[in-house]
C-alpha cells in the first residue's frame, strides 16, 4: 500500500474523481444529461435563440424547466446569455465554445440513434445490433 492506496483503488486519477458525489464534473454531467439538457444543447447548436423560440422548438418543456435548465447550463459555461435592454427585455441564448463541442457530440449521438433504431425504439436492422453485441462479447 503506497500513499494510502490499495491495489483495488489503483484507478487512473482523472477517472476516479468522477465517481465521487462531490466531483464538479459529475454535477455538470448531471445538468447535461438531465431530462431537458440534451435537447436544449442540441437546439442551441443550430443557432442562438430567444427564450420563447427555444421553448417553442422543444416540445413538452415548460417555461419553469427551460429556465432551470438554461440557468444550470449557463452556470456550467456551456451556454451564454445576453439581455437586450428593451421593454420587455429580450434574452438570447447560445452555445459557448465548450457547449458547441458538446452539442456537436450530442447531435452525432442523436444521428446514430435515429439511424440505428426505428420510430418504435426497435433496432432498424436487428442483425447489426446483434453483430455489435457479439463483437463486444468477443
Amino acid at each position: 500500500m503506497e500513499n494510502g492506496k490499495t491495489a483495488a483503488s489503483a484507478e487512473p486519477e482523472g477517472l476516479r474523481d468522477v465517481f465521487h458525489t462531490d466531483c464538479a464534473a459529475r454535477q455538470v454531467l448531471d445538468h447535461v444529461t438531465s431530462r431537458w439538457g440534451v435537447w436544449v444543447l442540441i437546439r442551441l447548436g443550430e443557432r442562438p435563440l430567444r427564450f420563447y423560440e427555444l421553448r417553442d422548438r422543444i416540445e413538452g418543456i415548460s417555461e419553469k424547466m427551460l429556465s432551470q435548465t438554461l440557468r444550470n447550463l449557463v452556470q456550467d459555461d456551456l451556454v451564454w446569455r445576453t439581455v437586450e435592454p428593451t421593454a420587455p427585455p429580450t434574452v438570447t441564448y447560445g452555445l459557448t465554445p465548450s457547449g458547441t463541442g458538446l452539442g456537436e457530440r450530442l447531435a452525432a449521438l442523436l444521428d446514430w440513434i435515429e439511424s440505428t433504431f426505428d420510430e418504435s425504439g426497435e433496432p432498424a436492422d436487428p442483425s447489426s445490433v446483434a453483430d455489435a453485441v457479439s463483437a463486444v462479447g468477443a
